[in-house]
């Protein structure tokens, strides 16, 4: 037969089964990457702090987004793609940690949103039982 391979014949390099491993690990990473980039609102801007630290490490995170709406002077705070009222917020966090997830919570404040509903927020965020808050902010 001349497509077999004998006892002492190489049968070179199979690119085919790589090839498929890497398309599945592509498809993996895209859907990963996906769901990570729709947790935070492009509609944010973050306010600028010159001193800021790079985020240290990769945590569980969970992503809170609050935006300000000048027209009706109101702050919206989103959690997972869904708006949601404070005391929600605070059901919802701590129903997590009873399930045993630990992670950091991510605030993204829009700049100009008033201190007094950070200060909420932050508030909501330690009657669940969060411990470690993280603010976003870009660096100048």
């Amino acid at each position: 037969m001349a497509g077999a391979v004998g006892e002492g014949d190489d049968p070179g390099f199979q690119i085919a089964p790589m090839i498929d491993v890497l398309l599945v690990l592509l498809i993996f990473f895209m859907s990963i990457a996906s769901t990570a980039l729709t947790r935070y609102d492009p509609a944010i801007e973050l306010p600028v702090a010159p001193a800021a630290a790079p985020r240290e490490e990769e945590r569980a995170r969970w992503v809170v987004n609050v935006a300000w709406d000048p027209a009706r002077a109101r702050a919206s705070v989103r959690f997972e793609e869904q708006e949601i009222a404070l005391p929600q917020l605070t059901a919802v966090l701590a129903e997590r940690r009873r399930r045993g997830v630990d992670a950091r919570l991510l605030l993204r404040g829009d700049g100009a949103v008033p201190v007094r509903h950070i200060q909420a927020i932050v508030a909501a965020a330690a009657a669940a039982g969060i411990a470690e808050i993280t603010f976003a902010a870009l660096r100048s």
